[in-house]
């Protein structure tokens, strides 16, 4: 979705176009479960963040202010009912299986043949493992930058952090995820990546 569209489609729901929530859930679904789920690490609980969040997106349209972005703001709240969830919770794996790529991620390209796309799931995979390994600011962080392709400012407002505090979670992942995948032979760039 363009930065206009978000910003037509902001205007329209804090003007109270009801339809414009319908096309906000509808734009936003596969993001806010696919964040949900990198939160929570459930798909269960996944689909409970992402429907107790767009109720608070509903309730709460009037706090969204001109000046903030929608993704930003949208993606704060997704956030913060996962924590909310996960504290409630008595107990909760550290590690799940992994969520299909496809929910939130671009699939491979069908050009590519069986053997690359076969490739590209198990470096999903391998990534997913490596990322349910690292804290959860800083996983916020990389799947905000890398899934979500938000910018530093808007991880740190969706994060409720400082820029420098969004720079060093998300450094800081990127380091722990190139440790991790070491022996897989994929080779993060911190440059490429920040």
């Amino acid at each position: 979705m363009s930065r206009e569209n978000k910003a037509c489609l902001a205007d329209r729901m804090m003007a109270g176009d009801t339809s414009a929530f319908r096309d906000l859930v509808e734009a936003y679904k596969k993001r806010v479960y696919g964040l949900a789920y990198e939160m929570t690490r459930n798909h269960a609980d996944a689909e409970d963040v992402s429907q107790i969040a767009f109720m608070k997106v509903f309730k709460s349209i009037g706090t969204l202010k001109p000046d903030c972005g929608l993704n930003a703001w949208l993606y704060r709240i997704v956030y913060n009912t996962a924590l909310d969830h996960l504290r409630k919770k008595p107990f909760f794996p550290k590690a799940a299986a992994p969520a299909p790529a496809a929910l939130f991620s671009d699939p491979p390209d069908p050009s590519l043949g069986p053997e690359k796309a076969a490739e590209f799931a198990f470096l999903r995979r391998r990534i997913d493992d490596a990322l349910a390994k690292i804290s959860e600011r800083e996983r916020a962080a990389f799947v905000l930058r890398h899934y979500h392709d938000l910018n530093l400012k808007e991880i740190a407002e969706t994060l409720g952090i400082t820029l420098g505090s969004a720079k060093s979670y998300l450094f800081r992942s990127i380091r722990k995820l190139q440790k991790e995948l070491a022996g897989v032979g994929l080779c993060l760039d911190k440059g490429d990546l920040l």
